[in-house]
């Protein structure tokens, strides 16, 4: 697993959409939209530096890194790739 650690690329292509929401649920009804078009590592932190209640509406996607980066991260996956990167 370290080797697989060693060798993610946060520097990778990514994208972070949010679902349109009401009543802070995600409108499944609904396409998400981009907010961000920039790095793995950029996605990430401008994901982490929204209110964490509202996190469930934001996904990032990005070209999989197998097996740690698939190419839709949900909101949890994002928190323990920041974790992941914080410690490398």
């Amino acid at each position: 697993m370290s080797d697989d650690i060693s060798q993610l690329n946060f520097g990778a292509s990514a994208r972070l959409y949010k679902w349109p929401s009401l009543g802070n649920a995600r409108r499944e009804d609904r396409m998400p939209y981009m907010v961000a078009d920039a790095t793995l590592d950029e996605c990430i932190r401008e994901f982490m530096a929204k209110p964490e209640k509202t996190r469930h509406l934001y996904e990032i996607r990005t070209v999989p890194q197998a097996p740690l980066v698939p190419e839709i991260l949900s909101p949890e996956h994002i928190v323990e790739l920041s974790r992941l990167r914080d410690f490398l």
